[in-house]
């Protein structure tokens, strides 16, 4: 299963992102997403590429889910893929 992992835009440059993942930084690119971002924008990556920006009436409850999945990940096969993709962005 392939999921998508939120984060806060840090900075722009052309159509690349600096994202934060829940303290792991890294370069997102901005050509799929459906609407433009700005810096402390929230947006959900996958595989690299933003594929949408998260309404900010949507962050606290998309945050608070993965917050829980990241909790569960020792016994929860969706919170094991979302510990992998955290991962998978360290460089």
């Amino acid at each position: 299963m392939c999921l998508g992992v939120p984060g806060r835009v840090i900075e722009i440059h052309d159509n690349l992102a600096l994202v934060d993942f829940f303290g792991v930084s890294r370069q997102v690119r901005l050509e799929l997403v459906d609407e433009p971002v700005a810096p402390g924008d929230y947006i959900l990556n996958h595989v690299g590429f933003a594929i949408r920006r998260i309404p900010e009436r949507d962050i606290e409850g998309t945050l608070a889910m993965y917050r829980q999945l990241l909790h569960e990940a020792e016994t929860d096969l969706m919170a094991a893929d979302v510990q992998g993709e955290l991962k998978g962005t360290r460089t």
